[in-house]
């Protein structure tokens, strides 16, 4: 396994993974606010929501870093 196949590959799980971390998080508004409600409560991460946020930074962060990796190796 050479080092373009690598960092093609960690591209490609990176990506998935990113997708998915950013669909498991919450949204920031809240149902009423759909309606007309001011949904303007400003609230702080915690635990589980604060993990998957700091995750979401993380595994963006391998992937842009895995393009420029990429770009940068001859293939």
């Amino acid at each position: 396994m050479d080092l373009g196949t690598f960092f093609q590959s960690l591209t490609f799980v990176s990506a998935v993974l990113s997708i998915l971390l950013i669909l498991l998080q919450q949204r920031g508004a809240s149902l009423g606010a759909g309606f007309g409600a001011s949904g303007e409560l400003y609230t702080t991460r915690r635990g589980l929501e604060k993990s998957l946020f700091n995750a979401t930074i993380v595994c963006v962060l391998v992937f842009i870093l895995s393009i420029l990796c990429l770009l940068l190796i001859p293939m």
